[in-house]
């Protein structure tokens, strides 16, 4: 049997640029940080050191891996610190040399010297791993491997992956042929499935308050994002257009104060396919240029392809017809539960899989979810599913001085589009007819992303990372 993941595993909220280089690493510091204050005299503590390997280590500095350590040693959760904290917090560490750890004993720590990123080195289970090692008096230590395994899953080394919660759900899913079952048996649709499976974790109510607050915080991130102008950090001097698109579509929007209020503004006005695909694609910018700027965001399933799902979404809610709002809690179940199939049966990692391994997963989730909201039968919404992976497959993660700006931010309207286009053409589909299934082509993602060579697996070491030339100023 398979591990058993929660829509809310797929479904993480935290601060950009990356799930994998940012969040990941950022949870398995609070994680060391929690073991040395429980297990450890804090007296006899001298220093730690952090060592990032392979593909943490290329991109670290673009993605803020240095300053998520940082972040996590000092106790700071991702789901709720300010926005405005994350950069002075590690700034005030970087310029005083001090770290408070856990917040709890106060150690020195100067970040270029604390912090060695071993670029040439990687460790044989994952690309994407670190080692704390924590000096004691007696010249004693203390060390534990991490590995970030994509979207904010970390696996300390040593410690067996566990089940959600320890619980066993009552209809387990490891592939979409599962799934498919229990759909038949139950005479459900998805999101009734992943419902009974979740509610053996938490109630009803809970779970939608949880799904409720995701929505929120991803229609808040679109909304705030559409008021911001001027360029992201990083040196790229990649300008911001989200604000600029918008205004265009929506003249004054910059002025409505209210998330709520802007989004009836959008809907009230008389759409054409143009507009909408537009505003599509700027929900999309939207998410990914505040993720750019270590804003608040919400894995789905990654930091990197953040901005499909919140995309798909919105534009649901705006521009279809039939569109109510019980629609979220439906969209969360489906999308959720196909992440968990390609996380599950492949990778939802770039530093593994590619780009394919993020934006594609994010298409695919965020089509098979639309097609169920637009009525679609469980078989069509995981032939959208497929539909949209078949189309991303064998995708580079090659970004731009290791910043989550180039390809990223596009690449996500790209991934919004494409569920789109694969929800239409699944719901004038017979499912019966398909040459290709959602297990086939997860099995196809996975014997690609093994068969890709390393270089275009999130290390700026090929494609477009190399034969774009830019000039990056250090930040």
């Amino acid at each position: 049997m398979g591990e058993r993941i929660s829509i809310f595993d797929i479904f993480k909220i935290g601060i950009g640029p990356s799930s994998s280089h940012t969040m990941g690493p950022w949870k398995a510091a609070l994680d060391f940080g929690q073991k040395l204050i429980d297990q450890h005299s804090m007296a006899d503590l001298i220093s730690i050191d952090v060592w990032l390997y392979g593909s943490l280590a290329k991109t670290g500095k673009g993605h803020g891996t240095d300053m998520a350590v940082v972040l996590g040693l000092s106790g700071r959760q991702p789901e709720s610190i300010p926005v405005d904290d994350v950069i002075p917090v590690f700034e005030s560490v970087d310029a005083n040399g001090k770290l408070d750890l856990m917040s709890v004993k106060s150690i020195d720590f100067h970040t270029e010297s604390n912090i060695h990123f071993l670029y040439d080195q990687m460790l044989p289970f994952h690309a994407n791993a670190l080692t704390f090692v924590a000096h004691f008096t007696g010249e004693h230590s203390i060390a534990k491997t991490y590995y970030s395994l994509g979207g904010g899953f970390v696996l300390c080394e040593g410690e067996e992956k566990q089940k959600a919660n320890g619980v066993d759900m009552p209809y387990p899913i490891d592939t979409g042929e599962d799934l498919k079952k229990w759909c038949e048996q139950l005479n459900s649709s998805i999101a009734g499935v992943v419902m009974q499976n979740e509610k053996a974790l938490r109630e009803e109510q809970e779970i939608k308050e949880k799904m409720i607050q995701l929505w929120q915080v991803m229609k808040t991130c679109i909304f705030e994002s559409c008021k911001k102008s001027g360029s992201l950090p990083g040196g790229l001097d990649v300008q911001r257009r989200a604000f600029e698109m918008a205004e265009k579509l929506l003249p004054g929007q910059k002025d409505i104060s209210n998330a709520d209020i802007w989004m009836a503004a959008i809907k009230n006005q008389v759409q054409s396919f143009s507009s909408t695909l537009k505003w599509l694609s700027c929900f999309a910018l939207a998410v990914n240029e505040e993720n750019a700027n270590y804003g608040r965001i919400v894995t789905a399933p990654t930091n990197g392809a953040a901005g499909v799902i919140p995309a798909v979404l919105m534009y649901h809610l705006l521009f279809s017809p039939e569109a109510k709002e019980e629609d979220v809690f439906t969209f969360f179940l489906v999308a959720g539960e196909m992440g968990s199939l390609f996380k599950k049966g492949a990778t939802i990692s770039a530093a593994m899989g590619g780009c394919q391994a993020e934006i594609g997963v994010s298409s695919a989730m965020a089509a098979a979810a639309l097609t169920e909201c637009l009525g679609g039968s469980s078989e069509q919404a995981m032939m959208a599913a497929e539909i949209a992976m078949e189309h991303h497959l064998g995708m580079t993660c090659d970004p731009i001085g290791g910043l989550v700006q180039i390809p990223c931010i596009e690449r996500n309207t790209m991934g919004a589009i494409k569920a789109v286009t694969a929800s239409q053409i699944a719901l004038e589909s017979d499912p019966a007819k398909a040459k290709v299934t959602l297990d086939g082509v997860i099995r196809t993602m996975k014997q690609t992303a093994d068969d890709m060579h390393h270089k275009y697996k999130e290390t700026s070491d090929g494609g477009l990372a190399i034969h774009i030339p830019v000039n990056i100023v250090e930040c």
